[in-house]
């Protein structure tokens, strides 16, 4: 018979996979940022879930189960970038596909009027030789333009792109003015949903260019070239199968993400991961007990200038036993409800990442719920939760209802009814 503390231990671990990770990244990350990033990084080392490739004759794209490989050895960003491996041949096509990544409720307009990505290549690619490039408003990337479903013209990057030096990493501008329709229906670039690398001079030589940091945006603004700081008071604290690091945020405009270094017994820093602003800590999953490591973070601009590495912080895993893997699991719980709810209302966002404007009443009553545990497991203090819950009844006085009843969905910041259906 299976031990049942082992049973209670199995489960606490495998939920906790789920609700760190929501309560440490992608819980905080908001509309405005999805708003302008394609692609960042992938959650997955081998294959990047949305994306898709194909080829056919004697042209070859690297490719592993339909899907593109992630490059974990060379990144801007980490943890880690794509990889474009491909041969262009006579007589044959290739296509690489990067999908947008839809969330529920997900302000779905894109802003900005020009496409950057970057690239690096280990071997110097001469412009003529480089793919060409198709934007989509479908999903199904060139093979279905039911309206509203567009797609453009190949761009060839050789036309806008110079030649790509070796071992450097190069910034691509393209005025998105530069795609023209060639679908039935006028193509929107707010509404994109895929970017595609095709076949462009069939040379014959196998390329490799590694790409990241897909994203809508505008020129950036002329600003005072100054050094971010880095964060201060980087703490790590041990758990039984991960560290969090925690430090001070930074209050700039110009911040565009945090950097986090690692460091295992002793060994170089090396770069693995990154947090959004406004997101102050970051977890990192070492997978057993008895591990530590140091930690050191970093602030990078807009322009992805990084500031002087923090000092150094370090913490070891060690292993829970029941109870202490319960309040872990419930204060991750708990901090979903805290830290991701809506500033204005403090009211629970209906989902995370979605549109920051909805609220929900139900997701609410789980919020409100929290609170008493939060207080109760000392996670935050009484007075504390006493200011949220006075805001959220505060909000729902002079928030919209039918005759007495407060709709589903409603606006945070307005507490007028969102119609979601």
């Amino acid at each position: 018979m299976m031990d049942k503390g082992k049973f209670v231990s199995g489960i606490v671990r495998l939920l906790l996979w789920g609700l760190v990770y929501f309560s440490s990244g992608a819980a905080r990350a908001d509309t405005e940022y999805y708003r302008h990033v394609v692609f960042d990084n992938s959650l997955t080392s081998d294959v990047y879930f949305y994306s898709a490739g194909t080829s056919n004759g004697p042209s070859f794209l690297e490719q592993i189960n339909w899907r593109l490989p992630v490059e974990t050895k060379t990144f801007l960003t980490p943890p880690n970038a794509l990889r474009l491996q491909w041969q262009s041949q006579p007589g044959g096509a290739w296509e690489a596909e990067l999908r947008v990544v839809n969330f529920r409720n997900r302000f779905p307009e894109f802003s900005g009027r020009n496409l950057y990505f970057w690239c690096f290549a280990p071997q110097q690619i001469a412009a003529a030789d480089l793919p060409s490039l198709v934007l989509s408003n479908s999903r199904e990337g060139l093979q279905v333009a039911e309206f509203p479903a567009s797609f453009t013209d190949p761009l060839p990057l050789g036309k806008v792109v110079a030649d790509i030096p070796a071992g450097r990493w190069v910034q691509v501008r393209i005025p998105l003015s530069e795609f023209h329709t060639a679908s039935i229906y006028e193509f929107r670039p707010q509404y994109l949903q895929n970017i595609i690398f095709r076949q462009e001079r069939a040379d014959g030589v196998r390329h490799i260019l590694i790409v990241d940091e897909f994203r809508i945006d505008d020129d950036p603004s002329v600003e005072v070239d100054s050094t971010l700081p880095p964060p201060e008071n980087v703490q790590g604290f041990g758990y039984d199968r991960h560290v969090e690091v925690r430090w001070n945020p930074l209050n700039s405009r110009s911040l565009g993400r945090y950097v986090i270094y690692r460091s295992l017994e002793g060994q170089p820093f090396e770069a693995i991961g990154m947090q959004l602003p406004g997101i102050n800590r970051y977890s990192d999953f070492l997978g057993t007990s008895g591990v530590t490591a140091t930690y050191k973070v970093a602030a990078s601009d807009n322009r992805y200038r990084q500031s002087a590495l923090s000092a150094a912080a370090s913490a070891s895993t060690r292993e829970f036993n029941d109870d202490e893997l319960l309040t872990m699991l419930q204060e991750a719980c708990f901090r979903y409800y805290w830290e991701g709810a809506d500033p204005s209302s403090g009211m629970t966002r209906e989902n995370i990442p979605g549109d920051d404007r909805i609220v929900a009443t139900g997701a609410s009553g789980f919020g409100i719920a929290a609170l008493v545990v939060g207080v109760e497991r000392g996670f935050i203090t009484r007075a504390e939760g006493i200011a949220r819950l006075v805001k959220v009844v505060g909000f729902l006085e002079h928030a919209r209802r039918y005759h007495g009843v407060w709709s589903h969905y409603m606006n945070g910041a307005t507490g007028e009814t969102m119609p979601v259906f």
